[in-house]
């Protein structure tokens, strides 16, 4: 798979604003209009945050906003502007107004970068950095910090931190950094890699076509960090419906193994039944997990992805 090059032309507005080679990625990813709609969105999180630095997240602590949360007893050297002078007057009493605290998370992407992603057209790996390049900047346009790992062999490679929205430069450039690895991808040990170097509390969207025996494995140490769970559930055309039928040799992608086949209607109709099942026991074990399972196929429009199934999932909103 060639991977995707980075350029930058001057944007209308007079900044300046990604390009890629129309033949890689989708021309409409980084339009002027393109961008401006997806500004509007937030990567949702199910509940309060404790981040680290002032951004648009609501926090379990309290500060100072526009959003009422509680009220408290005056104590002395507190601030007289944040007294409720309506309870004084009416209580005689002195009470501090709290507001809901606003914070940034780190959205973590961990893209499987295993042999078997290079695989159909559009390369499942090239769909997982359209749909994390668009989600990232989504999240650097809401002042959340993105993170972005490439899971292969036995490593998870993650990239420095990023954020606020003049930081797109830099997320695609460790986009475009990710490459199918050649040889055999212990998913498990490399999400445990990349799983060690996870701070705080969070939000992380693994991209993957969930082809290792331990998938569900996978699924279960991840949601275990404490981190919002999203799970990107990437399959092909090829893959969902194959176009295939007599004997035929089938080679796995990463260990070369091959293995003699007939291929015929009913052996589709099994494959697809098998399919639908293995995907179904992803989205239960994701759903006990209280993660979020979305079963996607490779040709789906970047923008039918990112302004309905992922608004319709509640990912975005």
């Amino acid at each position: 798979m060639r991977d995707q090059t980075l350029e930058t032309t001057p944007a209308a507005t007079g900044r300046e604003r990604p390009a890629f080679l129309p033949t890689d990625v989708d021309p409409t990813v980084f339009d002027e209009g393109f961008l401006r709609q997806l500004e509007r969105l937030q990567v949702l999180m199910k509940a309060p945050v404790r981040g680290g630095l002032k951004g648009g997240r609501r926090s379990v602590k309290r500060g100072q906003s526009v959003e009422f949360a509680d009220f408290r007893d005056y104590a002395l050297g507190d601030d007289l502007r944040l007294l409720d002078w309506n309870v004084l007057a009416r209580l005689e009493k002195l009470f501090i107004k709290l507001y809901v605290e606003e914070e940034d998370v780190t959205i973590h992407f961990l893209l499987d970068a295993s042999a078997s992603m290079g695989i159909g057209t559009p390369s499942k790996l090239l769909f997982a950095k359209r749909a994390a390049a668009a989600l990232g900047y989504i999240g650097l346009a809401s002042e959340d910090r993105i993170a972005v790992t490439g899971l292969a062999g036995r490593a998870g490679r993650r990239q420095v931190a990023l954020r606020g929205s003049g930081r797109v430069f830099r997320l695609l450039a460790a986009l475009s950094g990710i490459q199918a690895a050649d040889g055999q991808t212990d998913l498990v040990a490399a999400v445990r890699h990349a799983g060690a170097q996870l701070k705080g509390r969070g939000v992380i969207v693994l991209l993957s076509d969930l082809l290792d025996p331990a998938a569900d494995k996978v699924i279960r140490e991840l949601a275990a960090t404490g981190s919002e769970l999203i799970v990107l559930h990437l399959l092909s055309p090829e893959e969902l419906d194959p176009q295939i039928e007599g004997d035929l040799r089938l080679v796995d992608s990463e260990t070369g193994d091959g293995v003699d086949v007939t291929i015929d209607l009913a052996t589709l109709d099994d494959y697809k039944r098998r399919l639908e099942a293995w995907r179904e026991g992803f989205a239960d074990l994701a759903a006990k997990r209280r993660a979020t399972y979305v079963a996607l196929s490779t040709d789906m429009p970047l923008a039918e992805l990112v302004f309905a199934e992922l608004r319709r999932r509640r990912v975005l909103g």
